[in-house]
C-alpha cells in the first residue's frame, strides 16, 4: 500500500483546540499509532520543544530529580512516552498550580493513564486526554466522514455502490498502524506486526508490570484474537495456561492498558434483568489480530466465521476512531438479552439518543437480520434514533421505520 508521507489525522483539530484552554494535554494510544508525529506536527509551529523518555539520558534526569527537571523546562514542551516517568505527574501538578497558562505541557503516552488512577487523579481538572488510534479508514481515504451524525439523524437515502468483496478482507488484515501500512506486501506487514508485539512486551509491558510469565502474553493475545467480537470468557482464556482466573484477568487488564484489547460493555438500561451483562472482547486493531492468527486476506475471505468476527471488530474500531474526533461524545455498548437476541454495537449520545449497528459479512440482507435492532428499538422507546445492518452489499435500503441496510463502505466514503 503506497501511503503519502503525511496522512490527515483528524484528531489534530481537537488537539489544537485543547492547547488553547488546558494547561496539560495528553495524547495517548498504542505505540506506533502516530502520537509523536501528530504532536510534533501540531506543536512544532507553535514553538514546542520536544523531549522523549525513550532517550535514556532524559529519562535518567527526570527520574532522579522530577521537580528540578520540570522547573528547568522551556515554556512549552512535548514530553514523549511520559508513562516511563510516572513521578513527573506530581511535579507537573505543582507547576500547573503555580501557573495555569494553557498549553504548557503536551504529553504522549503508550499506556492508558485512565487505568492508572494515581496518575490520572493527580492531574484531575488540569489535563485533557485525547485518544489517538491507529489510522481509520476515513484517514486512509482522506475523507472526514460524519457517519455517526448520519446514524443518529437516520440520514440514509437510497443509493447504490460497489461491493468491496476481497478488498474488505484486505482492509481488515492490513489494519491501521502507519508503519505496517507503509510496507509493500501483506507478508511484510504481518512481519511488522509480529515484531511490534515482541518489542511491546519487552519494553512497555515489562515496565508497567513485573509479571512472572511475560512469555504467556503473546499466547494469551493470540487466543484473545481468536475470540474477538465474542463475549469475554476468562475461564476459556485461562484454560490453556494452567493459571488462576484472576491472574488471566490481571493480564487482560495489562493488555488493555497498552491498547491491545478493548472490552465493550453491555448496554445499561432499566431492563438489566433481561440482559446479559458480560462485556464483549475486541482486539484493538484487526491487522495485529490477523497477524497473530497467521490469517491472510484470501484465507479470511474463505473462512466465513472468522471473517464475521474480524469484520465486527473492524467496524467497531472504525466507529470508535471516528467518535474520538467527532463534535458530540458517543459511547458504545453491545446488546444481548436472555433470549440470545443481540445487537453487535449500540451507540449512545447523552441520555436521549440511542442507535444500533448490526454487522453482517455477506452481500445480502433480509428482514430477519433486523430482529435484534427491533428488540433494541422496543427497549429504547423514544430514545431510539436508527438501526442499521452494515453489510457488504451494493444498495442502501429502508427496512421499516428508521431501519436501514447500509453498505459497509458508507462508513468511510462520501455518499
Amino acid at each position: 500500500m503506497n501511503l503519502p508521507s503525511i496522512l490527515p489525522r483528524f484528531a489534530a483539530r481537537e488537539l489544537t483546540q485543547a492547547l488553547t484552554d488546558t494547561p496539560v494535554v495528553l495524547v495517548h494510544g498504542p505505540r506506533q499509532s502516530g502520537k509523536t508525529t501528530l504532536t510534533r506536527l501540531v506543536g512544532g509551529p507553535l514553538g514546542y520543544t520536544y523531549l522523549t523518555f525513550d532517550d535514556p539520558a532524559v529519562l535518567s534526569v527526570a527520574k532522579d530529580d522530577p521537580s528540578g527537571f520540570i522547573a528547568d523546562l522551556p515554556e512549552k514542551v512535548i514530553l514523549d512516552e511520559v508513562q516511563k516517568a510516572p513521578a513527573l505527574f506530581s511535579s507537573i501538578k505543582l507547576s500547573v498550580d503555580r501557573n495555569r497558562k494553557p498549553g504548557r505541557f503536551l504529553l504522549t503516552g503508550s499506556a492508558n493513564v485512565l487505568l492508572v488512577p494515581h496518575l490520572s487523579d493527580s492531574l484531575a481538572g488540569r489535563m485533557e486526554i485525547l485518544r489517538l488510534h491507529p489510522l481509520s479508514q476515513c484517514e486512509l481515504s482522506g475523507f472526514e466522514s460524519h457517519f455517526l451524525d448520519r446514524l443518529f439523524q437516520a440520514d440514509f437515502k437510497l443509493h447504490t455502490t460497489q461491493r468491496l468483496g476481497l478488498e474488505l478482507a484486505e482492509r481488515i488484515v492490513a489494519g491501521g498502524f502507519p508503519p505496517a501500512l507503509a510496507r509493500g506486501s501483506a507478508s511484510r506487514r504481518s512481519a511488522w506486526y509480529r515484531d511490534y508485539l515482541a518489542t511491546l512486551v519487552e519494553r512497555d509491558v515489562r515496565d508497567l508490570s513485573r509479571i512472572s510469565s511475560l512469555d504467556a502474553l503473546p499466547r494469551l493475545l493470540a487466543l484473545a484474537a481468536s475470540q474477538t467480537a465474542r463475549l469475554l470468557n476468562v475461564t476459556t482464556l485461562a484454560a490453556p495456561f494452567g493459571m488462576a482466573r484472576q491472574t488471566i484477568r490481571d493480564y487482560l487488564t495489562l493488555l488493555e492498558r497498552v491498547f491491545l484489547i478493548d472490552e465493550l460493555p453491555s448496554w445499561p438500561t432499566n431492563q438489566m434483568s433481561r440482559l446479559i451483562k458480560t462485556p464483549k472482547l475486541h482486539m484493538g486493531d484487526t491487522g495485529l489480530a490477523c497477524a497473530l492468527l497467521d490469517q491472510d486476506a484470501a484465507g479470511l475471505w474463505q473462512d466465513r466465521a472468522a471473517r464475521g468476527q474480524h469484520l465486527e471488530t473492524f467496524v467497531f474500531q472504525e466507529l470508535r476512531r471516528q467518535a474520538d474526533w467527532g463534535a458530540k461524545a458517543t459511547r458504545f455498548f453491545h446488546y444481548r438479552d436472555k433470549d440470545q437476541v443481540e445487537v453487535d454495537i449500540v451507540a449512545e449520545r447523552g441520555a436521549a439518543e440511542v442507535a444500533g449497528i448490526e454487522v453482517k459479512a455477506s452481500g445480502t440482507v433480509t428482514a430477519t437480520d433486523f430482529r435484534g435492532l427491533r428488540r433494541l428499538k422496543e427497549a429504547s422507546g423514544s430514545r431510539f434514533k436508527a438501526g442499521i445492518v452494515l453489510y457488504d452489499g451494493e444498495t442502501c435500503l429502508g427496512f421499516g421505520d428508521r431501519l436501514f441496510a447500509v453498505p459497509i463502505r458508507t462508513l468511510w466514503e462520501k455518499h
